[in-house]
């Protein structure tokens, strides 16, 4: 058994696992970037890939889900008051903040995106010193908001970052170990 806080016990449930994501990714994500899925949920985010996965930020994770052994879906966690875009404003230490999506169309609506979160909000936790996460789904994706709210996120507020309103969302340490 594992002992990696990315790989816990939620991994069994539908055979996911989360590895860091490399160079050798970018194909594929540049691939997810055209699904019209992952367009729709991200509009205006252009991705680097090439300098992101070569040179990630400081602060800044970034995974690839996997089913099996194939690869189905992305995850970004990052420390947003070390985010040098600034992309979260004025934030406070001991915060996350998660990206997250399913990039093969046909893996949608099983599950896996609620597993994939739950490893990753183990990982973010693992660390004593994160004391919320937080999330920012378009302020019109109502679908994403509602998912965000069965894993216990709470609405803060509606914010615009960069050329999108959003719905900012929270969870507490407190309210993920209930």
């Amino acid at each position: 058994m594992e002992t990696d806080p990315i790989n816990t016990e939620v991994n069994a449930k539908r055979r996911l696992r989360l590895r860091p994501a490399t160079p050798e990714d970018r194909p594929l994500l540049e691939r997810w970037d055209t699904e019209p899925h992952v367009v729709a949920a991200n509009p205006n985010d252009k991705w680097e890939w090439q300098t992101e996965l070569a040179h990630p930020a400081e602060g800044c994770q970034q995974f690839i889900a996997e089913r099996e052994g194939r690869a189905i879906g992305f995850i970004q966690i990052l420390d947003p008051a070390r985010d040098e875009s600034g992309y979260w404003g004025e934030v406070g230490d001991g915060l996350r903040a998660i990206d997250i999506w399913i990039g093969e169309p046909e893996e949608l609506g099983k599950g896996y995106g609620t597993t994939m979160m739950q490893l990753a909000l183990a990982h973010c936790f693992a660390d004593p010193r994160v004391s919320a996460v937080l999330i920012d789904p378009l302020a019109d994706n109502r679908r994403a908001q509602r998912f965000y709210e069965r894993l216990g996120f709470r609405f803060v507020e509606k914010r615009r970052l960069g050329n999108d309103l959003c719905c900012i969302y929270r969870l507490e340490r407190s309210d993920w170990l209930a």
